[in-house]
Formats: structure tokens, sequence, C-alpha cells
């Protein structure tokens, strides 16, 4: 892969972490039975960003949860032949909570509708929401997200590459092409 462009370096990304924070506070009035829950794998440094800026804000302990979607995945033969298996970590009741889902890049639409799918059959939450560092467009779902980062228009050849030290050792994120 060839690096066509730097978009957000690492103030760029705890800028828009910040002001995502204070938003999910003004949207949910109160942060009773809010919950974060992070889309393996870049879903999950986020929902953990996102706590400790809420906990800043709002001095409150909001609960993070891990979801593994690759078995609830449509296109799961193209993503891998054998696709690994993550546990889901949600330790909190989901039924009527109100569930930030949160991921790294919105792209076509179909990770989050494969979240949305597991966690439904945890139980069935009050409202789901969700949060996105990027939306990059090029929607096949009719999927929204209620808390962005940055829009990102791009063409269907580059791909946004998000990355996080806890997952890359790097933070940043690029457009990259494939050679």
């Amino acid at each position: 892969m060839k690096t066509k462009s730097k978009i957000m370096d690492v103030k760029a990304i705890e800028r828009s972490m910040r002001r995502i924070a204070l938003e999910i506070v003004e949207h949910n009035k109160s942060m009773d039975d809010v919950y974060l829950v992070g889309i393996r794998s870049r879903g999950v440094p986020m929902a953990e960003k996102l706590a400790k800026y809420l906990k800043e804000i709002e001095d409150i302990d909001i609960e993070t949860g891990i979801i593994d979607i690759s078995l609830y995945r449509d296109d799961l033969s193209k993503v891998a032949e054998n696709p690994v298996h993550k546990n889901t970590e949600i330790d909190f009741k989901v039924k009527n909570a109100k569930i930030i889902l949160i991921d790294d890049v919105l792209y076509t639409g179909r990770t989050v509708r494969a979240a949305i799918d597991a966690i439904l059959d945890i139980g069935r939450p009050k409202e789901i929401q969700l949060c996105v560092l990027i939306d990059r467009g090029h929607k096949e779902l009719p999927i929204h997200a209620d808390f962005v980062g940055r829009y990102v228009p791009t063409s269907g050849e580059e791909i946004i590459k998000v990355s996080f030290i806890d997952t890359d050792g790097e933070e940043n994120v690029k457009i990259v092409t494939v050679d």
C-alpha cells in the first residue's frame, strides 16, 4: 500500500474524539444506562479514549464493551478464508440500555449492520447510536452515524487507514492506495 496523504495526526484525532465526547453528552442528556461498545479492532481503542474523555468532561465512568462481528459478516468469504473469532466482551445488561457502537471508518455500512445483529443477539437495547472517526461515503446500506469525527470523500480505489498506538504502534489517519 502506498500513502497518498495523511489526513489526521495524533492532535487532530484527539480534538475530534473530545468533540465527539461533548456531542455524546449533549445528545443523550442523561448518561444513565449509556454504554460504549467498540467494534473490533479499531473501535476498541476509540471506545476507551471516549470513556476517558467522558470521565474528564462529566466526571462519570462509562462502561465499555467489545463486539466481535466476524461471524456476522455477510461478506465473510471475502474478508478471510478462516476468520478468527475473538470473543465479544460485554459485561453489562444490553436490554433497555443506550448502546453507542464505535468504529473507525464508516464505508459501506456492512460492518455496522453486522454489529447491530450481534448486539441484538445479546439483548434488545433501548437505542443504538453510531460513532465513527471517519465517514468516507460509498454506503450500500441506509446507515448514518450519529457522531462523526470527519467526513472524508474518497474514491472507490482509495482506502482510509486508521492507526492507533494500541493496535498499530502509531496514531494517525491516512488515505492509501493499493499498488
